[in-house]
């Protein structure tokens, strides 16, 4: 860390990001220890799947995109991509294109989602405290990334916020923390990195863990084994893998 550093800015974006690092690890392990029963989306497609087969894959669509944009954003350093041929002008225009028609789609499908748990009775009942911090941090931090990013665009200032954000990104996981690049960043990207901390923080203790969840224990569970009551079972010998237990 460089010196000379306003103590505001090593709260904001050196000590805030390790704490939102720290809950967003540490609650996992204890969400995954000690409420394994929890750890789920709390589908409520017995209510209600009309508009939940629109809005759902509009919003993990979208949503799988923008997450995309944001690793070749903030992972990947521009001189890579200038090392590759990509010029600056032709990745601007790819990321902003991608990135605004990903950010419509996914906030398109987090609109009719919440539509969907505010005008369906059931599905309302089932919406918890929890669900609404959720839902409010996350359309919250979707709504100013796409903001900064279009109004930037529209009113042609533009922050390059690969030689800010990004390397302050870096900086954070390769435990040399640069706070004055954020702090040299515009304020839509400042919001919108405060917004994201704060649902990294919550991630843990809300339905989406779920993102975390793979079925890879029925790739090795056993196969189900049906017996019968009756002595005999006819005149028709088993066929092969069905066998009669004892």
């Amino acid at each position: 860390m460089t010196g000379n550093v306003d103590t505001v800015d090593i709260v904001l974006w050196v000590v805030l990001p390790y704490m939102a690092l720290a809950v967003f690890v540490g609650g996992h392990v204890w969400r995954y220890r000690y409420d394994k029963f929890g750890w789920t989306t709390r589908s409520s497609e017995l209510y209600e799947n009309r508009l939940l087969r629109v809005g759902s894959p509009l919003f993990h669509f979208g949503i799988l995109i923008v997450f995309l944009g944001h690793v070749g954003g903030l992972l990947i350093p521009k001189s890579w991509t200038q090392a590759v041929g990509i010029s600056q002008f032709a990745y601007h225009v790819i990321a902003v294109t991608l990135g605004t028609v990903a950010g419509v789609c996914t906030l398109a499908g987090a609109a009719i989602l919440v539509y969907r748990r505010r005008t369906v009775g059931p599905v309302f009942s089932a919406t918890t405290r929890n669900d609404k911090v959720m839902y409010v941090l996350l359309v919250g931090t979707i709504v100013l990334g796409l903001a900064a990013t279009v109004l930037g665009n529209v009113t042609e200032n533009a922050h390059d916020y690969r030689q800010t954000v990004s390397p302050w990104f870096r900086s954070i996981f390769a435990f040399q923390p640069e706070p004055t690049l954020m702090a040299q960043a515009g304020l839509g990207f400042q919001l919108h990195a405060l917004a994201a901390l704060a649902l990294f923080a919550f991630w843990p203790f809300s339905r989406l863990v779920h993102v975390f969840s793979m079925p890879l224990g029925y790739l090795t569970r056993p196969y189900i084994v049906y017996r019968s009551r009756e002595p005999r079972l006819g005149t028709t010998p088993p066929r092969r893998g069905w066998e009669r237990t004892p």
